[in-house]
């Protein structure tokens, strides 16, 4: 689609009020998914965290890799196996997660983000301490549970104008690595900071009143409407989780939390600077 100098213009100034509310303001992207694997995707995921970090927004962008860390399993002959949707997480599990998220995961999106414009700083839940953890069920080796968050170094990077990249590994103080879900981390690391906002991207629209529907989407809802939702089995599954996250990320002080999909071009921007946007919000009562 062609636009002509006054189209482009207009839609600039339709986004200034926008600009205006998410200026200086903490905007924590929780990334992952199919976002990540589709390569077109991620240069547009990238270029929406840049773009906003240019007009103001302080965004933190905390990533998983699920599907490079079973990729890598795989190659060394490690099968990956899971309980109750968590990676059962064993010493040499642990050490492959660190490896992969804390390494190449972190550091390829820090070189994006700096390749589109960006300053950005890569990160795991371990440095600084950011993420400290117990272990979650003994069942499933090392898969924590996250007992302390600590904001400085995150709030560090921001005041000297980084993007922090924040891959979900976390320590204890006996020096053992924890993985933790993705969700979870990116809801407390949100809460932590007082975030405006917390962004979750998913491989589906939002949160869909027929999971096969996605006309159905229900386009905003409350803390206790969601619960409700529980109860009639429309959040079922693989959502329950991600439902729990942005209830957690609410109660712990963000404003409100986008369960958005992740496959829609340039989506983030479209959530934030448009009166449309794009997927399910959930806010506190």
């Amino acid at each position: 689609m062609d636009f002509s100098n006054a189209q482009r213009a207009e839609v600039l100034t339709q986004a200034l009020p926008y600009i205006k509310r998410y200026n200086g303001k903490i905007v924590v992207v929780k990334y992952g998914g199919n976002a990540m694997v589709n390569e077109q995707l991620k240069q547009q995921v990238m270029e929406d965290i840049v773009l906003l970090w240019l007009i103001g927004v302080k965004v933190v962008l905390v990533h998983g890799g699920g599907p490079e860390i079973s990729e890598t399993m795989k190659k060394l002959g490690k099968e990956a196996v899971f309980v109750d949707g968590l990676r059962v997480t064993d010493k040499e599990t642990v050490d492959i997660v660190q490896m992969v998220l804390a390494g190449k995961v972190n550091k390829s999106l820090v070189t994006l983000l700096q390749m589109k414009g960006g300053h950005a700083v890569g990160l795991s839940g371990m440095d600084g301490g950011i993420l400290e953890a117990q272990v979650k069920d003994e069942r499933l080796g090392f898969v924590g549970e996250i007992t302390k968050v600590r904001t400085q170094p995150i709030t560090d990077l921001l005041e000297k104008n980084y993007i922090p990249v924040i891959s979900t590994v976390a320590s204890d103080h006996a020096g053992n690595a924890y993985n933790i879900n993705g969700d979870t981390a990116a809801a407390y690391i949100a809460g932590a900071l007082g975030a405006e906002r917390l962004i979750m991207m998913t491989d589906i629209a939002g949160i869909l009143r027929d999971k096969d529907d996605p006309s159905t989407l229900i386009p905003e809802l409350t803390v206790s409407e969601a619960k409700a939702l529980y109860d009639e089995g429309v959040i079922s599954g693989g959502m329950i989780p991600k439902v729990d996250c942005c209830i957690e990320a609410l109660e712990k002080g963000v404003e409100n939390v986008i369960i958005m999909d992740g496959r829609v071009s340039h989506s983030i921007l479209m959530e934030l600077l448009t009166d449309e946007g794009a997927g399910t919000m959930v806010t506190g009562d």
